[in-house]
């Protein structure tokens, strides 16, 4: 039987409430359908610090190193506010991110037909939205040097921060967002800001000549950024796979985020580069909502975000397509079976906990999965 290695990292806030409820959904998988799952656990965010001055200690690395993939909730808190820089709970991501090269970070913007009227567009804008924004998660401005802050007297002070890209990183991150489209509706478009920045220019020059180069099947449109963000609130449907640069993935997916009514829904797979050997991807997959600290232990939190995250997972990790799209119809099947948490809650409607919400679409998995 395959075996299949999670490493789950719950973090902290509403993280591991969530985070139980893929652990439920895992052990149903085993059970019923020798799923072949092994899992273990780890701390990161505040929890790690607590428990270890760090983020993530060496050990929950190495586990995160060895794993197939990682299942990772949520971090941070004001209880952590004042920790220094270097080991903030969110120090502990870029970490993750950093060690195991996940290079490219996958959003997607759903908008489930029975939540088209919490958006806070017009429900004709964002019913049926489906966008994947692919977004470069190494390099640009949060990883570029000179990164610091210069003291140049007489009290004045300069922050620094560069913004660099080289081909190599381009052609990848460009790549996958083409070999992504292929599966979708067949259309990228690229967005940088080529019109004030020399890395934009590049940006676009490497993207259209990989596209010429391998993929000219695929439809490509290029866009400036701050463009992309207004056709985002004004036309979203438009969109099929935006790719572009760390920094303004960064906010682009978290507008197109909100298109869909609630951040609570979201997942996101970060994903490294295959194997040379075995083709095989590092990755990790997460909610995009924070650790929502006001809500948690109330047994409120929507855990959908998380589960969404799991069935990423399964599409990209390990290859269960039937399992992933089972388990993203069983999301649907209970959201218009009017189930609803307090973020997402509607007239009508009936509203449950995080438990009932989980044991609700375990149900609806259950039977897709019979």
């Amino acid at each position: 039987m395959t075996t299949r290695n999670l490493l789950l990292l719950p973090g902290d806030g509403i993280g591991p409430e969530a985070m139980a409820e893929v652990r439920k959904i895992i052990a149903y998988m085993n059970a019923e359908h020798d799923a072949g799952f092994t899992t273990d656990e780890g701390l990161v965010g505040g929890s790690a610090y607590d428990a270890h001055g760090a983020a993530i200690s060496e050990g929950d690395m190495e586990k995160a190193l060895a794993a197939d993939a990682v299942l990772f909730g949520a971090v941070g808190g004001p209880k952590w506010d004042d920790v220094p820089y270097e080991v903030r709970p969110e120090a502990g991501l870029l970490r993750l991110r950093k060690d195991l090269k996940l290079f490219a970070n996958l959003r997607p913007a759903i908008c489930y037909p029975a939540l088209a009227a919490a958006s806070s567009l017009k429900a004709e804008l964002v019913e049926g939205l489906d966008i994947l924004i692919v977004r470069e998660l190494t390099g640009g401005v949060y990883f570029g040097e000179p990164k610091e802050i210069v003291d140049l007297g007489n009290g004045q002070k300069r922050g620094i921060d560069t913004q660099v890209y080289d081909t190599y990183e381009i052609e990848r991150i460009a790549g996958v967002a083409f070999e992504l489209a292929r599966t979708r509706g067949n259309r990228v478009c690229s967005m940088e800001k080529r019109n004030v920045m020399k890395s934009g220019v590049l940006w676009h020059q490497v993207v259209s000549d990989t596209h010429k180069r391998n993929y000219s099947d695929v439809a490509l449109d290029h866009m400036l950024a701050d463009a992309g963000g207004m056709q985002l609130v004004r036309a979203p449907k438009q969109f099929d796979v935006i790719v572009t640069d760390n920094l303004f993935g960064d906010m682009l997916s978290d507008v197109a985020a909100m298109l869909t009514g609630s951040l609570g829904m979201l997942p996101s797979a970060s994903l490294g580069a295959p194997d040379a050997r075995t083709g095989k991807r590092k990755a990790l997959y997460e909610p995009v909502h924070g650790s929502a600290p006001d809500i948690a232990g109330k047994g409120i939190a929507n855990p959908i975000a998380m589960i969404a995250s799991f069935a990423m997972c399964l599409r990209y990790s390990f290859n269960l397509v039937r399992e992933a799209d089972n388990l993203e119809k069983a999301i649907a099947e209970v959201l218009d079976g009017g189930i609803r948490t307090g973020d997402i809650m509607a007239e009508g409607c009936r509203q449950v906990g995080t438990v009932e919400m989980g044991d609700a679409i375990l149900a609806a998995f259950r039977r897709l999965s019979a």
